[in-house]
């Protein structure tokens, strides 16, 4: 049965909390017009409300369910964990979020849906709004209070995708450059770490097949490497959503495929640096202004 008729509040608010912030206006860089917290945080809403209703949407909430059970809980080998919903297998351990690369919401129409999708798959896999961090280098101060506002944790240090998953984590990468991934991977390269991870954003065999085979080796080893042991299921797109959502796949990374590789696979991971990359598509630490 649709959901689509039902309220969906993306944070609530604490008793006795200032209402005056739902007006707030923050001046943007450039010259151009303030931005409406507010207004911003209502549009936000409003997709929301439309993705909700859309047929693939259901789709994308199931994969989620399913990967985020497996992440946060070994099932034991005779269970079929298909259809399980994730508060089932969450014992203990509770799905974090971290997502990077959303870029200027509050101008690009893209970007708009692809915050409001992640807003629902949060919803979904009962994260709360806290537990997700959000970073991206082209936000402005203005958007950055726009996602306070929603009730997300926004950084304010650019990690480089370089983020250790210590718990299960739900990673959002919607159209990032391969760095980030290649990055991410590097830094949880391990039979522990890579499990707990779940992604949703690029096809890895995508970059695959758009990266010449010498390039992807030499500068993107680690997607090169995961590949061919990752579980990849690739998500519906609408052809009038095409832009902001194509290319896109639930990835996660079994322990008994990772199990199976040879121990010198995981031996003292050499850090990425992109020494004959000619075009990043990053943000680095020391290039940002």
């Amino acid at each position: 049965m649709s959901d689509c008729g039902g309220e969906w509040q993306v944070a609530r608010r604490r008793k006795g909390a200032s209402r005056s912030s739902k007006s707030l206006q923050v001046s943007v860089a450039g010259g151009q017009e303030p931005l409406d917290v507010g207004k911003t945080v209502k549009r936000i809403r409003d997709t929301v409300s439309e993705l909700r209703c859309e047929e693939f949407w259901h789709d994308w909430k199931q994969q989620l369910l399913v990967a985020a059970s497996a992440s946060v809980s070994k099932p034991p080998e005779d269970t079929d964990t298909k259809d399980r919903p994730v508060r089932e297998g969450r014992s203990c351990q509770r799905l974090e979020c971290v997502c990077y690369g959303l870029g200027p919401f509050s101008s690009c129409v893209a970007s708009r849906y692809q915050l409001a999708m992640l807003l629902l798959l949060l919803d979904a896999g009962e994260i709360p709004l806290k537990d997700c961090s959000v970073y991206d280098p082209a936000f402005s101060s203005a958007e950055m209070d726009v996602l306070r506002e929603l009730g997300l944790t926004v950084l304010t240090e650019n990690e480089e995708g370089k983020r250790l998953a210590n718990n299960p984590t739900f990673f959002y990468l919607m159209h990032c450059g391969k760095a980030l991934y290649n990055n991410l991977l590097w830094k949880n390269w391990s039979t522990q770490c890579l499990p707990l991870m779940v992604i949703i954003g690029n096809s890895f065999s995508g970059m695959r097949e758009r990266t010449t085979e010498k390039e992807f080796k030499r500068d993107y080893s680690y997607i090169s490497k995961a590949v061919d042991f990752s579980v990849e299921r690739k998500l519906p797109c609408p052809s009038r959503l095409i832009d902001v959502f194509n290319d896109s796949a639930v990835i996660t990374f079994p322990s008994n495929s990772l199990n199976r590789l040879p121990q010198p696979t995981w031996t003292d991971p050499p850090e990425p640096l992109y020494q004959h990359s000619s075009d990043l598509e990053i943000i680095l630490k020391e290039t940002q202004s």
